[in-house]
């Protein structure tokens, strides 16, 4: 059965943030998840919630590797192990080139270098190992493991869309999260690249984390505009645009489930049989249409 998460909204405050995280468990739901973007700190946020809500998987969607080296990242994330119980699972992804160098004045040259390098390094810090890489664009050399007594390794799922990164992701994570890609491009692209590579490695069928944006209506004609309106900046990203026109539409609204609970349930269905393996939903619409929406699929989940 598919496991059902939803999103944190990290715009609003630390206590705000734990409250929610309460209610998506009380709610039924698998999974909360916090985004990395302008909002507050995923990582420091899920600790805090860690130590406050128990009993729910904690995720980042997606820490961005560029701003933070591996050893940094280790040690928060083994950190949130430590204050939330072992439930963390951390999304990690590149960005996009407009925001590493236009923002942060970083280079995006061959991105998948990097991230082939940052996971040489990080992984074996999660586990508990030293770390030895002396690569082109990094350095992670640590003298002995990382001293975070009684945790276990987090489960780490990368951003990953194109064909090298798939690859990375099957054989050296434990999974790929997912966003702005359609259900059938989940079925012809991304499960089957990461799960070759997954099978290739030695190591168990991977976590295929599907974000999309969902909501209950019985407009749904209005509540596509809203999608188009609140996720209008994705298309105009390069790699977000190839996954849109590989499921062939334009529209962040035609990759979304919306309508009835019937039209919900059957495109999780059809999300379950394209290979992914968790639904991490962006509730949008009205107020009383994320509300209805947030407990219909809290009533699935579990």
């Amino acid at each position: 059965m598919i496991r059902i998460g939803t999103l944190i909204d990290v715009e609003s405050s630390v206590a705000d943030a734990v409250r929610q995280a309460a209610s998506i468990k009380d709610a039924g739901y698998d999974s909360a998840w916090a985004n990395q973007i302008f909002g507050q700190d995923a990582l420091t946020l899920l600790a805090v919630v860690g130590a406050s809500v128990p009993d729910i998987e904690l995720g980042t969607a997606v820490v961005p590797v560029y701003p933070r080296h591996p050893q940094m990242l280790a040690q928060q994330a083994l950190t949130v192990q430590s204050a939330s119980g072992d439930r963390l699972c951390l999304g990690i992804g590149l960005s996009h080139q407009m925001v590493v160098e236009g923002l942060w004045g970083y280079s995006f040259d061959r991105p998948g270098r990097y991230m082939a390098e940052y996971l040489s390094a990080l992984m074996p810090m999660l586990r508990g190992e030293v770390a030895m890489l002396d690569g082109e664009v990094l350095k992670s050399i640590t003298v002995g493991p990382l001293d975070i007594p009684a945790t276990k390794p987090p489960s780490v799922v990368v951003a990953a869309l194109a064909p090298y990164m798939l690859k990375l992701a099957g054989t050296l994570t434990d999974g790929t999260i997912t966003w702005m890609t359609g259900i059938g491009t989940i079925g012809s692209h991304i499960a089957p690249l990461l799960g070759e590579a997954a099978e290739a490695a030695g190591k168990p069928a991977p976590r295929v984390v599907v974000s999309l944006p969902v909501c209950l209506t019985d407009d749904a004609g209005r509540a596509k505009d809203r999608i188009d309106e609140a996720f209008s900046i994705y298309p105009n990203l390069p790699s977000y645009a190839a996954m849109l026109e590989k499921e062939g539409v334009a529209r962040p609204a035609d990759i979304s489930l919306v309508g009835s609970k019937e039209q919900i349930i059957d495109g999780i269905g059809q999300l379950e049989a394209a290979g992914g393996t968790e639904l991490v939903a962006a509730i949008s619409g009205d107020s009383a249409e994320r509300a209805a929406t947030f407990e219909f699929l809290g009533s699935l989940a579990g």
